[in-house]
């Protein structure tokens, strides 16, 4: 099946920082601050969220690429967003500039890939 999705199609997904959230909680460091596959994870799902509606019935999208910097701490409490825009596709793959920020900055930026999938033949496949 031809997907067509559109360049420029964007999305903003936001949360508010709690202590599960953190580096020192995740594993991922000592710090009480929020933690880089956090904040990746809130990029993947702006990125995921922007095409969803899109998509024919059945299909969705798998994450296969992240290129991130994380370029600012941010303490618990503080609002955080990613916001993602789809801008390349080449027939199923899909690249999505992704930036994120808190209440006061930038907090991260990079580019996240993904790939379109049908639902059932993706969990057929893994069988």
């Amino acid at each position: 099946m031809e997907i067509a999705l559109n360049i420029g199609l964007k999305y903003k997904e936001e949360k508010t920082v709690t202590m599960n959230d953190t580096a020192r909680v995740f594993g991922s460091g000592a710090a009480e601050v929020f933690a880089t596959p956090m904040m990746i994870g809130l990029m993947e799902a702006a990125a995921m969220n922007a095409v969803k509606s899109h998509l024919p019935e059945g299909y969705s999208t798998v994450g296969i690429s992240v290129n991130i910097r994380h370029i600012s701490a941010t303490a618990v409490g503080k609002k955080v967003w990613a916001a993602a825009e789809l801008v390349e596709t080449d027939r199923k793959r899909l690249v999505f500039k992704v930036e994120a920020f808190d209440e006061d900055k930038k907090i991260g930026e990079g580019t996240h890939e993904r790939f379109v999938i049908d639902e059932q033949k993706f969990m057929n496949s893994l069988k």
